[in-house]
């Protein structure tokens, strides 16, 4: 009787360990799902941190694809460090995380438009759900950054 009760435990433990975890939101006391909220720091563009929510669900099989995704300007962004992504149409994936035992996953990428001088960094599902793919949006413009400026200025 211990045995399954030790392992519901060590589980739960588990699942809830990460290292980005900000916020956990229960959804009530009959349910298995909470929203996590974690914080991710861009890995090139370091004054770019992102907020993203998401559905977990601690021993469920099922779990949802939705999330969504607010980045803001939280440090000095360089040209330097523009310099350095990937600019093509795809951009770059700077997270991944498994959100279920289906091969489902939720990844976050980071976009460069360069017309409008914005990072865009989408969060998605690797996995239809109900005929689609989950995802959520948010931008952090350049404007006001060096990086802006220097971009102009070689233009």
């Amino acid at each position: 009787m211990r045995s399954p009760l030790l392992l519901l435990t060590a589980l739960t433990c588990l699942s809830a360990c990460s290292p980005n975890e900000v916020g956990d939101v229960s959804l009530g006391l009959f349910t298995t799902k909470d929203i996590k909220l974690d914080a991710f720091t861009d890995p090139v563009v370091t004054g770019v941190t992102c907020h993203v929510s998401s559905i977990e669900a601690n021993l469920d099989l099922a779990d949802p694809s939705d999330s969504a995704i607010a980045c803001r300007q939280t440090g000095p962004i360089t040209a330097a460090m523009i310099a350095q992504i990937d600019k093509s149409k795809s951009g770059e994936v700077l997270f991944s995380k498994s959100k279920s035992i289906f091969f489902k996953s939720m990844k976050i990428r980071r976009i460069f438009d360069a017309e409008h001088q914005t990072l865009m960094y989408v969060s998605y599902s690797t996995k239809e759900t109900s005929g689609s793919f989950k995802h959520s949006l948010s931008t952090v413009p350049l404007w006001g950054t060096e990086a802006y400026l220097n971009i102009v200025k070689t233009d």
